[in-house]
């Protein structure tokens, strides 16, 4: 029971890492793609020195492997790219909910990369994370940058729910660490036309925040993230990473100035919800399968 609290402590602490993207992502300046571009560049170095330090295996099976891993990176760009995108077109809680629509997507996909069957809980909770995403999202049209930004969101939720299962298949036979490594290494190569768009004054300006991005954000909490695939299943861990848009609100609150609704405040009660029933499930599973 103990380890199983662990666990789940850690999942959440990765959640928290993760959701500082959205008030950081809202407030640098420069475009997305240079954004993320440097962001990996300095997850990579983080991540290459770690594994270097702990005399970690760094190659992989390049042959087995190498594909998957490649494809990975390049949705781990996409998402991250399209995400700021939407960040920046709309705000901190539209953004990052438009993005969490990926629970959905999540469990939906899982049967076709796994040997499982569609469980009604997960498809009930999925919809429950929708509903909340329905009243955290404001009414808007269109034709204007918010719509475009939530289409954005929903579009990186896609590149996420596809990495995710990818990183499911492999993430027990290589360290999650050495995985993110490769993401950020292909990351960096498909991203590399972005420096063109590189101001110095505008970039020493932001490189504090992309800093914190690359450490705490990537190299920190996706590593958490992609080492809880190990202890609960990709819809599980979906599911209950729908806790990710409250931290990042009221992160955005607190250094953004940027205050939910009372629409938010309904779609937050939803999402927790969800999550405390998630984690109930799964402890009553993991406490059955032992009896």
């Amino acid at each position: 029971m103990k380890n199983n609290y662990r666990h789940f402590i850690l999942l959440n602490s990765a959640m928290l890492c993760i959701s500082t993207s959205g008030a950081l992502g809202r407030f640098i300046s420069l475009p997305p793609p240079l954004t993320i571009w440097s962001r990996a560049v300095v997850a990579f170095i983080l991540l290459l020195g770690y594994l270097l330090l702990k005399k970690k295996r760094i190659r992989i099976n390049y042959q087995k492997e190498g594909g998957v891993t490649i494809l990975s990176g390049i949705l781990m760009a996409g998402h991250w790219v399209t995400y700021f995108f939407a960040l920046q077109w709309s705000s901190v809680a539209i953004g990052m909910l438009s993005l969490f629509t990926y629970p959905m997507v999540t469990v939906l996909l899982e049967p076709f990369f796994f040997d499982l069957r569609y469980q009604k809980r997960h498809l009930l909770l999925g919809l429950m994370i929708m509903a909340g995403v329905y009243f955290l999202v404001p009414s808007f049209e269109l034709d204007n940058t918010v719509t475009q930004g939530v289409l954005m969101g929903i579009l990186s939720s896609i590149c996420y729910s596809v990495r995710n299962l990818l990183m499911k298949q492999k993430i027990t036979s290589i360290n999650s660490s050495v995985l993110m490594l490769y993401q950020m290494g292909v990351t960096l190569i498909i991203l590399l036309p972005a420096i063109v768009k590189f101001e110095v004054n505008s970039y020493i300006t932001n490189l504090p925040y992309i800093l914190i991005l690359g450490v705490l954000t990537t190299a920190i909490g996706h590593t958490l993230f992609l080492n809880s695939f190990k202890k609960f299943s990709i819809g599980t861990v979906s599911i209950m990473s729908g806790i990710q848009p409250i931290y990042g609100i009221l992160l955005g609150f607190l250094f953004l100035n940027e205050i939910p609704s009372g629409r938010s405040i309904i779609g937050g009660i939803l999402i927790i919800l969800t999550v405390l029933i998630e984690q109930k499930s799964t402890q009553t599973a993991s406490k059955n399968k032992y009896i």
